[in-house]
């Protein structure tokens, strides 16, 4: 009877196979680090002071930083002060990008932060608590001749975060305080070539609306998004990929559904992982370029999180359904303990996205980030994420041990066998248990990936937005996880070689009698190796 292509295919040809999806592991990580650039890029802007004397009843203008249509601006405060012009007449104006350039789609999502210089004066310091009133505007165009458009408007608040690195002396005043940045847009995709930002800073002293935030001298704002280099990349990769995965997924079913029994569990959750990769790897994002989504980091996000947890729910009924009796395999319902937490985890997941990405669908300044409450939740969540991403690392670690233990304990039965048999059996736990450490060193990487893209997201908000990621880090194990599930499907599929007929596979001293049958009696509770059956505690040899 035949038994999964990993117990019937030859070694030569599995090192052949094992070859090939090396080569093609080592050219995921040389694309990010020979072609693909820097997956961010960042871009720093001294905002203008524009003077605007706001008039009863009139529309609110656009002002330009520079260009023909540049606006009435003053180089400092003092020079304000000299002229009689009020702080509510004055807006800090960004054009993004700078002269002479253009934004592009294929910058697929631009994040703002913003750093405000601010002074120490004795009779104009930093308060406890203090919060700035941003009365922000955003419009855009694609040519340098069209109108302005709106984009978004609001009135917001920012608690600044500020120390003062000396004494707070008279000795000591001009110097700044050292700020953290403050989160001020997230766009979800960048269909335009020219963007606009008017900041205007209002004060109402009866209101206490922006008083007791210190002398702001300068406005800076630090605009981050996707290289356009690295997104080509990024395409091309997922556009390789998705047909890749979908082909082998159609064939690995084919095969599963032609045998005479039903699919076992771990078949069914091989199959799921196919699709969930599929999933992950549809280059959707191509219709980013032609058509304003503002949804595709939520949709990516989503795709993201279904592939954890297809994944991590993978690992642990891989390792269960090897180390359980034969009356407990083959029930989903067995690993509710296990999989529950992932679910868990990934509900929490998705509500924490859905607080910050899912408000800016209508609300493009909104940040979690931007209160006391809610920043101590985001810091939290990022915390307790990296912490449960380890414990499942060292609990899985754990079950790949009871599964060696489990399945050394049958090798106690291998010297009474003959040789051609004691070495097949041999040859069956050695692939076996060099699969199940290639897939602890995919998990140690996923575990990586995961804490590390948490953390580097979170230096955009925290202040430290120079930390990034390597282009070959992300290319690199987007391709071992398309390499994984490849492999996964392709060893795991029934092969349609008998074991008896395997003649020119070096087994030709095995008698009729000794042949073993890959995959035994053919009953709902069997698997689709014979290593699947011998790591069964009632099994039988």
């Amino acid at each position: 009877m035949a038994g999964a292509i990993i117990e019937n295919m030859s070694t030569k040809k599995l090192c052949l196979v094992g070859g090939v999806l090396l080569i093609f592991q080592v050219l995921a990580f040389l694309v990010g680090g020979l072609i693909a650039p820097k997956p961010t890029t960042s871009l720093a802007f001294l905002a203008a002071k524009c003077i605007d004397v706001r008039r009863p009843h009139h529309a609110p203008k656009w002002l330009l930083p520079w260009g023909n249509d540049r606006c009435n601006s003053i180089r400092t405060f003092d020079d304000a002060a000299s002229r009689l012009i009020e702080a509510n007449d004055i807006v800090f104006s960004v054009h993004i990008p700078f002269q002479g350039h253009e934004m592009s789609p294929w910058f697929q999502f631009m994040l703002i932060i913003l750093q405000l210089d601010i002074a120490f004066k004795l009779n104009n310091y930093i308060v406890e608590s203090a919060m700035v009133t941003l009365d922000v505007a955003m419009a855009y165009r694609d040519e340098l001749t069209d109108p302005w458009t709106e984009m978004a408007r609001s009135v917001e608040q920012r608690k600044l975060q500020c120390t003062f690195p000396a004494p707070k002396t008279e000795e000591n005043e001009g110097r700044y305080y050292e700020c953290d940045v403050l989160p001020l847009i997230e766009l979800g995709s960048v269909t335009h070539k020219y963007y606009l930002l008017n900041i205007r800073l209002p004060v109402n002293e009866h209101k206490k609306i922006n008083v007791g935030i210190g002398e702001i001298n300068e406005m800076r704002l630090v605009s981050i998004f996707q290289n356009g280099g690295f997104t080509r990349v990024w395409f091309a990769m997922k556009t390789f990929l998705t047909p890749s995965i979908l082909i082998i997924m159609i064939w690995y079913w084919r095969r599963i559904v032609m045998m005479t029994r039903p699919p076992v569990l771990l078949e069914k959750v091989i199959f799921a992982l196919g699709i969930s990769m599929t999933f992950i790897n549809m280059p959707v994002e191509w219709f980013s370029i032609g058509f304003n989504w503002t949804w595709m980091l939520l949709f990516g996000d989503i795709r993201q999180g279904i592939f954890y947890v297809m994944l991590l729910s993978f690992w642990i009924i891989f390792c269960g359904e090897h180390m359980m009796d034969q009356s407990e395999r083959n029930r989903i319902s067995v690993y509710w303990k296990q999989v529950g937490p992932i679910a868990f985890g990934s509900c929490c997941l998705f509500i924490f996205d859905m607080c910050e990405r899912g408000v800016q669908l209508k609300n493009p300044f909104y940040s979690i980030w931007t209160t006391d409450v809610g920043a101590t939740l985001a810091m939290a969540f990022i915390i307790v994420a990296g912490i449960c991403a380890c414990l499942y690392f060292l609990f899985l670690c754990f079950m790949v041990y009871q599964v060696f233990r489990n399945i050394g304990g049958k090798q106690s039965s291998l010297p009474a066998m003959s040789k051609a048999r004691r070495l097949h059996y041999e040859g069956l736990i050695f692939r076996f248990k060099f699969l199940m450490i290639v897939t602890l060193a995919c998990a140690a990487l996923t575990t990586v990936f995961f804490i590390t893209t948490q953390v580097s997201e979170g230096n955009w908000k925290w202040g430290d937005y120079s930390i990034e990621l390597n282009s070959a880090f992300f290319t690199g194990i987007y391709g071992m996880w398309n390499l994984y599930v490849f492999a996964l499907m392709f060893l795991y599929a029934p092969s349609h070689k008998n074991y008896g007929d395997d003649q020119k596979n070096g087994r030709d001293g095995m008698s009729s009698g000794e042949e073993l049958q890959l995959t035994t009696t053919i009953t709902h509770a069997d698997g689709p190796t014979e290593l699947y059956r011998l790591a069964g505690k009632e099994s039988q040899e």
